[in-house]
């Protein structure tokens, strides 16, 4: 999608710490603010009935013009933007989820369901900040850039003890001093991340290879959102089930990041290819000394989990639940892991070798999905064999 608008002013900022990254700063009229930007690049849709909205909606339709002084703006990622005789061409491509408005839609909202509610000849302008690059994580600048609002869904989430399961069965464990439940907590272990190993094993949710928990890398909001809801229904519901195998999911996340590069290597070479450069792939900082996300057992590469997720969600293909309501592993995943842990990563690097763009491949999710089913039913043909002495 292009959308031509002129602006007021413009500034032009090109990021000194991620190559290929411009930040433009304008300042734009209310009445050439375009209708129809995305809002699905942010994670939480605009509510315009609360306190806060109201106040916003009574700024644009009031008297005072020091709007752009007093609101924060409006943050968009595009693909393109060209600047010309006082007009901005901004091209914001094809998907819905990776360019629009990242931050700010609350006040995008308000202006352009309200605007024409403004005395009459009065001016007003806001301020947009364009980001533009193709190295843009635009997930994870949408989790910092609104950080605050999430961490505050937690910590209140907290106060009713909604987390005790979760500390009850991580309190052996050794990172279990680590894990944050509160938006104060100076911990290295945000709860969410915990969330997230469960969202990508939800199998009501996703029951199979047809659905993929994407959310689980793109989206930290939706997936509290998704425990939230379930967790209010009381203790019959899945993540009550998944709570108890929150050890067993942290080992599995972290013999991923341990293994990974010995297993791209080993795809590698069986295709003919350099084996050494895992380190020079995009998204894995390396060789060096790393630790792994919660038991920060040492690693020698950090690895993005854009290509982590979409391997380790595909071991809920190994999980069942028993009549007893409880859910367990059907096999061992390392013992999977170790049987097709190459054509995992191999599937992963293959697809997509960007990060960002492979946790967000529902594609990718599907196959690797496939891979671990694959592995699930060889095993299965292998205890029946083993039962019936053959």
């Amino acid at each position: 999608m292009i959308e031509k608008f002129p602006v007021k002013s413009i500034r032009t900022t090109k990021s000194p710490s991620t190559e290929g990254v411009t930040t433009y700063t304008m300042l734009v009229d209310f009445n050439d603010l375009p209708n129809d930007i995305s809002l699905e690049v942010n994670p939480r849709k605009p509510k315009m009935n609360t306190a806060v909205a109201k106040k916003l909606i009574h700024a644009v339709t009031g008297t005072e013009e020091d709007f752009d002084i007093k609101n924060r703006g409006i943050v968009i990622i595009a693909n393109n933007l060209i600047f010309n005789n006082g007009q901005v061409t901004l091209d914001l491509g094809d998907d819905r989820t990776r360019f629009g408005i990242l931050d700010g839609g609350h006040t995008y909202t308000a202006i352009t369901q309200n605007r024409g509610d403004m005395p009459e000849d009065m001016h007003k302008y806001v301020k947009l900040e364009i980001l533009v690059g193709e190295n843009l994580d635009a997930t994870g600048l949408a989790d910092a850039r609104n950080t605050s609002v999430q961490v505050s869904d937690i910590a209140l989430f907290e106060l009713d003890d909604k987390f005790n399961d979760v500390k009850d069965v991580l309190k052996k464990e050794s990172y279990a001093d680590d894990v944050a439940y509160k938006d104060n907590d100076n911990k290295s272990i945000p709860v969410a991340d915990l969330l997230r190993l469960m969202y990508a094993m939800n199998i009501e949710k996703f029951a199979s290879e047809t659905t993929a928990p994407v959310s689980a890398y793109s989206s930290k909001a939706a997936v509290f959102r998704d425990y939230k809801k379930e967790i209010d229904k009381g203790d019959d519901n899945v993540y009550a089930k998944l709570i108890p195998l929150l050890p067993e999911l942290v080992r599995i996340f972290e013999f991923i990041q341990r293994d990974m590069k010995k297993y791209y290597a080993e795809f590698k070479k069986a295709n003919g290819q350099s084996s050494s450069a895992f380190g020079k792939v995009r998204g894995v900082e390396g060789a060096g000394n790393y630790h792994t996300a919660f038991s920060k057992m040492d690693i020698e590469y950090q690895i993005s989990n854009g290509f982590i997720f979409p391997i380790f969600g595909a071991f809920r293909a190994l999980l069942k639940e028993n009549n007893d309501g409880t859910i367990e592993f059907e096999f061992s995943p390392e013992k999977v892991w170790n049987k097709v842990g190459v054509n995992l990563v191999q599937n992963t690097f293959e697809t997509d070798t960007n990060p960002q763009m492979a946790g967000k491949n529902k594609t990718l999710w599907q196959g690797n999905y496939r891979i671990v089913e694959g592995a699930k039913k060889d095993l299965l043909i292998e205890k029946l064999m083993n039962q019936n002495g053959l």
